[in-house]
């Protein structure tokens, strides 16, 4: 399971049923679980947690230092869940202790060839990063979120759970849930309706997040009314509500 020509530091743990490439390089303080593979080539330095059943592709680079010229080698670290496809030439860089010193990654995620995760990022599960999609520091994705090929986020943006954005799509401020965007810079283009469909969304809930987006959107009222507003319908409809916390917690602005 393990490629002769790879290099394992002695102190990197790999647990049962791991497999390495040849040419790989795993460093010091890196942990592996169960069943994950390694392609070659592959690079992955620590401190670093990676859970099992991952699939790592040839020359992703995993756990790197930093891109921040405030980094002066502390001991940060990434932290990868279980389940995740992480293919050719991806970049996921530790954390920051400007922040809380981790870049995390959850489960189930699919993360295409050339994928650039900075420091400090949050990722949560389920999610669908398609080529060459960027994500600067401190971005926060949520669940089920997919983002189109070679879009952009910049840092400190929160991208909400189900949201979907379009090829070459720049994000600049934070996306609610359960929408689409796209353009440069991106603009919003109504509910993720066919994603919310497959996903097995119910009609009554779809309607009520339809008025929700049309409150949010299309009222002229100010996202603190619109909060206000969708704060009473959220009563009646848990989507709501994780719509109106969002915005709630909105520090950038959100995609208009």
């Amino acid at each position: 399971m393990i490629d002769a020509r790879a290099v394992i530091d002695s102190s990197a743990k790999l647990a049962p049923g791991v497999s390495v490439g040849p040419f790989a390089i795993i460093g010091p303080g890196v942990e592996i679980g169960e069943g994950t593979s390694i392609g070659p080539h592959a690079v992955i330095t620590g401190p670093t947690r990676i859970g099992r059943d991952n699939k790592i592709y040839a020359f992703a680079s995993i756990g790197c230092d930093p891109q921040d010229k405030k980094y002066e080698a502390e001991p940060t670290t990434l932290d990868i869940g279980d389940r995740n496809v992480i293919r050719e030439y991806c970049t996921i860089s530790r954390g920051t202790v400007q922040d809380e010193g981790v870049t995390r990654i959850g489960d189930d995620n699919w993360i295409m060839a050339y994928v650039h995760i900075a420091h400090d990022c949050r990722i949560g599960s389920n999610t669908i990063f398609a080529n060459s999609a960027s994500l600067a520091g401190h971005v926060w994705v949520e669940d089920h979120v997919i983002l189109g090929g070679f879009t952009l986020v910049h840092q400190f943006c929160k991208i909400g759970a189900h949201s979907f954005s379009a090829l070459g799509t720049v994000i600049n401020k934070d996306v609610p849930p359960f929408i689409m965007i796209s353009g440069n810079m991106a603009e919003a283009h109504g509910l993720n309706t066919e994603g919310l469909k497959r996903r097995g969304f119910s009609v009554e809930t779809l309607l009520e997040l339809r008025r929700a987006y049309k409150t949010l959107y299309r009222s002229g009222l100010t996202l603190e009314q619109a909060v206000a507003q969708l704060e009473v319908v959220a009563q009646g409809c848990t989507e709501v509500g994780q719509f109106a916390a969002f915005l709630k917690g909105v520090t950038r602005g959100i995609v208009r």
